[in-house]
């Protein structure tokens, strides 16, 4: 195990990972981003790539949901009351 390695794990205190477990996360992360998910298990992808892969997805999905919730408030703003009130009650289950 490398210096920076163990340092890092006596500056954390008590609670450690071993690199196992850090290698089954960066599998589960691989697994579970679209752009990686096909990768065959013969091709091998960088945790640095899985990690750069997942920030770029989890940017990706708060674009969506603000791009969502744009259209949902123009969707409410351009609805009679009713409609809106039974959107709202929806989307509040």
């Amino acid at each position: 195990m490398s210096g920076r390695r163990s340092r890092s794990r006596q500056v954390s205190g008590t609670s450690s990972i071993s690199e196992e477990q850090i290698n089954d996360l960066i599998i589960k992360l691989q697994q579970l981003l679209p752009e990686l998910r096909d990768s065959r298990r013969s091709d091998k992808v960088s945790a640095a790539r899985v990690l750069q892969e997942t920030c770029n997805y989890i940017r990706n999905l708060h674009r969506e949901v603000d791009d969502l919730s744009e259209r949902l408030s123009e969707l409410l703003a351009n609805t009679d009351t009713a409609q809106a009130a039974l959107i709202r009650s929806l989307l509040t289950l």
